[in-house]
């Protein structure tokens, strides 16, 4: 009788166990978090960032769920992010590949009471707590200033645009803006090399022989960098002094804090990262935990355009970064 008491005591035991573990598991929180797939650097660095956060804060935060999609195409975004409604999340962190494909599936989530946290890319029309990005117009105001200044107000320069979206039309106009102050400055040309490395080797092979006389290129990505320089190289051509990317890719850091190659000496910020921050910014709203010491919840937050050269490239390199 007594061996049997003692059977039971342990029976009820675990039962008890079960039960306080199965409760605990089904109180925590459950944040998705949805990205293109790493189609080219950007977006190779933008689901590494995503991973980071989300392990970083599973050491931290031991009551979150971390679900890290990345999707090849705008409708399996889509099947992606109801996939990740049925599973219950309590916060999404998208960048959506396509604002327009996304719209109606984002306005889903965040009517159902899903804390959402839209990046990068602005939805037509908003449904979101909060959207947070690089800032485009710095991106171009940025980089125009600074080349401006290395070209000493005067030469020639031809421009090689990114996807023509509204984030490339923000970076171009801006650049516009500010070398419409230097008159002896003139732009040849400017052309999409949407962002790749491929189509922007073919554009500044282009470029190279229809202008005799080229003295810097603005081309916004440090992806599209990589291919202009390739042409530059095969061309033989001395005459550029200067080519500017854009968004801080590890190799081009690497290739500016060595100086190995003179023509490019500088990039511009859009970080990758804003994916973690967004992460970040998920975690404190499904918590509804303030941010620092702000008293109130900000509706957009617009990271800063750096410049950086030589003097501050090692605060921007990330070895195990694949961008």
């Amino acid at each position: 009788m007594k061996y049997k008491n003692n059977i039971m005591r342990i029976v009820v035991a675990f039962m008890l166990i079960f039960t306080f573990v199965g409760t605990s598991y089904a109180a925590k929180y459950k944040i998705g978090v949805s990205v293109p797939s790493a189609d080219h650097g950007w977006t190779a660095g933008l689901l590494w960032w995503a991973n980071k956060a989300a392990a970083d804060f599973k050491m931290k935060e031991k009551d979150i769920d971390f679900y890290v999609v990345a999707s090849s195409s705008g409708s399996k975004q889509v099947g992606d992010v109801e996939d990740l409604m049925v599973k219950g999340i309590d916060a999404l962190v998208i960048l959506p590949s396509n604002p327009a494909t996304l719209q109606k599936v984002i306005e889903e989530a965040y009517g159902e009471g899903i804390y959402t946290v839209v990046v990068d890319r602005e939805l037509a029309h908003p449904a979101q707590n909060i959207f947070i990005a690089g800032d485009n117009s710095g991106l171009g105001r940025v980089g125009a200033q600074w080349l401006a200044k290395e070209m000493s107000g005067k030469g020639n320069i031809v421009s090689i645009e990114g996807l023509q979206i509204p984030i490339n039309k923000q970076r171009v106009d801006a650049f516009n803006e500010v070398m419409a102050d230097y008159p002896n400055i003139k732009i040849l040309d400017s052309q999409p090399g949407d962002w790749s490395t491929q189509k922007a080797l073919a554009v500044m092979e282009n470029f190279l022989q229809k202008y005799p006389k080229i003295d810097a290129v603005w081309c916004q990505d440090d992806d599209m960098l990589k291919g202009v320089l390739k042409a530059i190289e095969e061309s033989g051509r001395t005459d550029i002094k200067t080519v500017l990317g854009g968004a801080g890719s590890k190799d081009i850091i690497k290739m500016i804090k060595s100086d190995s190659n003179k023509m490019v000496r500088a990039t511009v910020t859009y970080p990758p990262s804003m994916i973690a921050s967004g992460v970040a910014l998920a975690v404190h709203g499904v918590k509804h935990e303030k941010l620092g010491d702000l008293y109130n919840e900000p509706s957009r937050i617009i990271l800063g355009a750096q410049l950086v050269t030589d003097e501050n490239a090692a605060e921007f390199y990330f070895e195990d970064s694949p961008y």
